[in-house]
């Protein structure tokens, strides 16, 4: 009856009148025939339930507080950290605030990295608009002969004063050549990297990531249907790993007629300018791979495919999905919508496949 009484205390006696009046006279009688006076028996024992349901209800509700205030604790201890490039990691990850502060931060992607020297051997554009370079760097052999996956990754920075860069390798894997590819598109922060000339000095970690499961999960009948099919997705510089891998020869793609897998490749870019690696379009399409490139923004001259990449596999469809295996890479709108329509059209979602 108190004004100031707290809320659970109040929630503690009302559960406690409605414990007692589950409990009518005769069932306590039957309780205490022997007893020697009916009554005060029965209100004794009423008194003792009534203490050890408070009691308990007050435990209960001092261990949900308890529980509630460490997990409270937990979640003020993280923060989110941007990554720097969306080829190498999710948009965002979760550190605990307890990780040194001192010196830079490498998201928590595989081990920290292992600094070696490499140098730029030539730097030239990639695209018509010039918003995007290609460059070729020379790399320590032991760094060449880690990469062995199509869509791993490297972390490269000008010195221990630049914030490293990931990217993801645009060459095929090829332990006796040590020289990476990397397409890059300009952004700012990065002109120390996209404009940088023949002959800059610069600092390139080990291999890193696991690429694309490709062995895993495209060969053998580990999802009882092999793979006839391959559906390749890339946005932007996100055509840097699928490239390496259409050209690593680990997805065995052969030209029609053959007896390899056949292979299709949506490209998509803002302008006809943008599109990368043009050049080479010809020489894909003799591997086996048909080019579909998708343009957001065409101009009237364009005659091919517009809009979106994933509107575009919507439109197509997918003929054989428990045949088909898919790669992606770009911007996460992108993906999660391919994986959507590639996973309701019947393809197993572990054979789509990333490098993140």
């Amino acid at each position: 009856k108190s004004s100031h009484i707290d809320r659970p205390a109040a929630q503690i006696v009302v559960v406690s009148s409605i414990f007692i009046k589950e409990f009518p006279d005769s069932r306590f009688d039957r309780i205490n025939q022997v007893t020697a006076t009916q009554s005060h028996c029965r209100y004794h024992c009423v008194g003792r339930i009534m203490r050890t349901a408070i009691s308990s209800l007050g435990a209960l509700l001092l261990l949900a507080t308890s529980v509630e205030a460490f997990v409270s604790s937990r979640h003020a201890r993280a923060f989110v950290a941007p990554v720097t490039n969306k080829h190498a990691a999710p948009a965002q990850v979760f550190l605990p605030r307890t990780r040194p502060s001192h010196g830079p931060l490498f998201m928590g992607w595989g081990p920290d990295p292992i600094w070696a020297a490499a140098e730029v051997k030539s730097n030239e554009a990639s695209n018509q608009s010039g918003k995007s370079v290609l460059v070729k760097v020379a790399v320590p052999p032991e760094t060449a002969a880690d990469y062995k996956i199509a869509g791993q990754y490297v972390q490269v920075r000008l010195n221990e004063e630049t914030k490293p860069l990931f990217l993801a390798i645009a060459s095929a894997p090829s332990p006796e050549n040590p020289e990476f590819e990397f397409l890059i598109k300009k952004t700012d922060g990065n002109e120390w990297m996209t404009g940088a000339s023949a002959g800059t000095k610069m600092e390139i970690s080990q291999v890193l990531g696991g690429g694309f499961p490709m062995e895993e999960n495209l060969e053998g009948f580990k999802y009882d249907f092999p793979t006839q099919n391959i559906l390749l997705f890339a946005v932007g510089s996100g055509i840097a790993p699928i490239r390496a891998a259409m050209e690593s020869g680990q997805l065995n793609v052969a030209s029609a007629g053959t007896g390899g897998r056949t292979a299709r490749l949506y490209y998509g870019v803002q302008t006809a300018e943008d599109l990368c690696f043009v050049d080479k379009f010809p020489e894909w399409e003799r591997a086996g791979f048909q080019v579909v490139p998708v343009l957001s923004r065409p101009s009237p001259e364009w005659n091919g495919r517009t809009g979106y990449v994933q509107n575009c596999l919507e439109e197509d469809g997918v003929p054989i999905p428990r045949n088909s295996g898919a790669l992606l890479c770009g911007m996460k709108e992108m993906a999660e919508s391919v994986k959507d329509t590639l996973t309701k059209a019947g393809v197993f979602e572990g054979r789509i496949l990333t490098n993140f």
